[in-house]
C-alpha cells in the first residue's frame, strides 16, 4: 500500500517521531510519521505491540504492560546499558521533545526512570501528564470487567489524567502515604504523630482523587449518552465509601471522616494484614471500583459476552476521546492493540470513522493490512518485521 502524504486536518496532539534504544526487541529504531493515525501490521512477534508500549511510556505509569523497568530492556543488551524512548510530540502549545528511560544508580543496587522535557531533566513522571494524554486497549484488557478492581481504577485514572494532569500528582502522593502507613503498621513501629501525618495526606489527597473520578464518570456518562452507531451504550458509576460520602457532604467533611476512619482502623489494619491491595487499610479510594453496565441488555459488563465487553470498552474510550476533543480541543492519543481484528465490518468501519471524525492520532496494530483498508490514505501505514519498521 502506498504511504503517500495527503492533506488532512492535523490533530493537536500527535507523535511525529519515535526513537527506541535497547527497548524490548529493538536494538535501535526510528519511526517518522505525521499527525494521521498510524497502522502497524506484520506477523505475531514482530514487535508491533512493543512500539505501542514505547508510546505508552510518554505518560506517567508503567506503560501498557505494567512492566518493571528491567523487563523492558532488550535481552542481550550490554550490561547496565538501560533503555530509552524519545519522541517529538506535537501539542496545542507547539512541539515538545520527550525522553524517558531506565537508569541504574551508581552503586547498581536499584533503578529509576528518568524523564526529560525539551532536554531538561524533570523530577518524577507526573510532568508527562501535562504534555501527553493517552489511553489504550490491549488483548490483556479483555478481562478488565471480570478481574480485580485495580485494573479498572487504573483505566479510569488514565482517563482523568487527560482532563486533570494534577490528578497524577495527587494519586502519587496518596499511594505513597498509603504504602508508608501500611509498612509502619505492619512493622509495629510508627508513632501516633507519624501515622497522623500520613493519614492527613491520605485524607486530603484521597478525597481529591475520589472527587476527580466522580466528576470524570459523570461527564463521561453524558458523552456515552450522545453516542450513535453500532457500539453499545455504557452506563457508568464509580463506587466506594469515600465516593458515597462525597455524594452527601462537602469534601472537607469527607476528609474529616476519612481521617477518623483511618485512625480508628490502625489496630485492625496492622494486625490483620488488611492493607491488602495497594496497602494502607480497608477504606479509601484504593478500594473504589468503576462499575459498567450494558444499557441495551440491562446487564453488568462482567456477565456480558467477551465480544460485548470489548465493544463496551471501545465505546467508553471513544466517548472519552469525543469529550476531550469537545472540551479541550484535543483528543488523546489512542493505542489500540489488535482491536480491529475482533470487530465485525460494521463496527470496524464505525471505529475508523470516529477516529477520523475527532482527529485523533490512533496507533493500531494487526496482522492483516487489508483489515485497515477503510482508512485509505487517511493513515500512515508501516510494516513491522523482525524488529524492523518499514513504510508499507
Amino acid at each position: 500500500m502506498e504511504n503517500s502524504p495527503v492533506k488532512v486536518a492535523a490533530p493537536k496532539l500527535a507523535v511525529t517521531r519515535l526513537t527506541l534504544t535497547q527497548f524490548r526487541c529493538y536494538d535501535g529504531a526510528r519511526l517518522n510519521t505525521d499527525a494521521r493515525p498510524v497502522v502497524l501490521t506484520g506477523p505475531n512477534g514482530a514487535g508491533k505491540t512493543n512500539l505501542l508500549e514505547a508510546v505508552s511510556f510518554l505518560s506517567p505509569g508503567r506503560g501498557l504492560r505494567r512492566a518493571r523497568l528491567a523487563e523492558v530492556e532488550r535481552i542481550g543488551s550490554p550490561a547496565g546499558a538501560g533503555w530509552a524512548v524519545a519522541a517529538r510530540v506535537e501539542t496545542p502549545l507547539g512541539p515538545v521533545d520527550i525522553g524517558t528511560g531506565r537508569d541504574m544508580t551508581t552503586d547498581g543496587t536499584s533503578e529509576r526512570r528518568l524523564v526529560r522535557i525539551d532536554g531538561h531533566p524533570v523530577r518524577g513522571q507526573v510532568a508527562l501528564a501535562e504534555h501527553v494524554a493517552l489511553t489504550w486497549l490491549t488483548p490483556q484488557m479483555d478481562r478488565l470487567f471480570v478481574e480485580g478492581t485495580s485494573g479498572r481504577r487504573r483505566f479510569l485514572d488514565r482517563l482523568v489524567f487527560g482532563f486533570d494532569p494534577a490528578h497524577a500528582g495527587r494519586l502519587s502522593r496518596y499511594e505513597h502515604a498509603l504504602r508508608e502507613r501500611s509498612r509502619l503498621l505492619r512493622d509495629g513501629r510508627g508513632d501516633d504523630a507519624w501515622l497522623s501525618a500520613l493519614e492527613d495526606e491520605m485524607a486530603t489527597s484521597g478525597v481529591a482523587v475520589a472527587a476527580a473520578r466522580r466528576d470524570m464518570v459523570s461527564r463521561l456518562q453524558q458523552a456515552c449518552e450522545q453516542a450513535t452507531g453500532p457500539f453499545p451504550r455504557a452506563d457508568l458509576a464509580v463506587s466506594g465509601t469515600v465516593e458515597d460520602w462525597l455524594a452527601d457532604q462537602p469534601a472537607l467533611a469527607a476528609e474529616d471522616a476519612l481521617r477518623r476512619r483511618l485512625a480508628d482502623g490502625r489496630r485492625f489494619d496492622g494486625g490483620s494484614g488488611s492493607a491488602g491491595e495497594g496497602g494502607g487499610g480497608t477504606i479509601g479510594p484504593h478500594r473504589s471500583d468503576l462499575e459498567v453496565r450494558h444499557r441495551g441488555k440491562d446487564m453488568p459488563a462482567e456477565v456480558c459476552s467477551t465480544g460485548e465487553q470489548k465493544a463496551l470498552l471501545i465505546a467508553i474510550v471513544l466517548a472519552n476521546a469525543r469529550l476531550m476533543a469537545a472540551e479541550r480541543g484535543q483528543p488523546p492519543l489512542l493505542l489500540l492493540d489488535e482491536v480491529a481484528a475482533h470487530l465485525d465490518a460494521e463496527r470496524r468501519a464505525a471505529l475508523f470513522g470516529e477516529i477520523l471524525a475527532i482527529g485523533a492520532q490512533a496507533w493500531l496494530t494487526g496482522t492483516d493490512v487489508g483489515m485497515f483498508a477503510g482508512l485509505g490514505d487517511a493513515a500512515n501505514f508501516f510494516r513491522v518485521e523482525d524488529a524492523h519498521v518499514l513504510p508499507a
